[in-house]
């Protein structure tokens, strides 16, 4: 890829990883639930995840996926399933009383790392959307000479680092606010406002014409 290729994929990436979305409330959501450490855990299923996009494309499976609508409105319907969940989770939250973002005490797990990863790997792995964006973006920066999977890897690579940057720094902007948010009424707001915001996420994807 000559320079101002790579240059171009760079600026379009990023731009692509510090636009809000699920992504991003998914590792804030969780970040404020266990701390930097969950939110660190949340993105790196996350980035993990790009990797299967990044496959998917190579190999044209996300073709098929574009020509079988049967296919692609079932993914759709998982993937606004698990985000309509993810909200209703958080709701949960301000039915219980408790405050997402008060300290752990003793013995209890508020961080879980194979539920923070896995959490971040579903919900980016079932989105149909950055499926079909990878589908469409990726092939523009590979040379058709070369290995189309090699390739298309290295380039999720970039991407890794971009979003492990981004979603980490929300992490710890998170927890550093976690000792002014502990009160029950920021974190039923929070509670209310992420768990709102997931369900909607959810319903639009889900009613989205395909």
């Amino acid at each position: 890829m000559d320079s101002h290729l790579f240059i171009t994929f760079l600026i379009a990436i990023t731009l692509l990883t510090l636009t809000p979305g699920v992504d991003t409330m998914v590792t804030i959501r969780n970040s404020a639930r266990g701390g930097w450490r969950d939110g660190f855990a949340t993105s790196t299923g996350i980035c993990c995840g790009l990797f299967l996009h990044a496959t998917v494309s190579a190999l044209g499976i996300s073709v098929i996926l574009l020509q079988s609508a049967n296919a692609f409105h079932v993914l759709k319907l998982i993937g606004a399933g698990y985000l309509i969940w993810l909200g209703l989770s958080s709701l949960r939250g301000i039915v219980s009383g408790g405050s997402i973002f008060r300290l752990p005490d003793s013995g209890e797990r508020a961080f879980v790392i194979g539920r923070s990863l896995r959490e971040g790997f579903l919900s980016n792995a079932l989105n149909p959307k950055t499926a079909l964006f990878y589908m469409a973006f990726l092939p523009q920066f590979i040379d058709p000479q070369g290995a189309a999977l090699t390739q298309s890897l290295w380039l999720a690579g970039i991407h890794f680092i971009i979003a492990m940057l981004w979603q980490c720094s929300l992490a710890l902007a998170v927890n550093s606010a976690r000792n002014w948010l502990q009160s029950q009424a920021v974190s039923v707001g929070f509670n209310g406002v992420s768990g709102a915001v997931l369900i909607y996420l959810g319903a639009r994807l889900a009613l989205t014409e395909d």
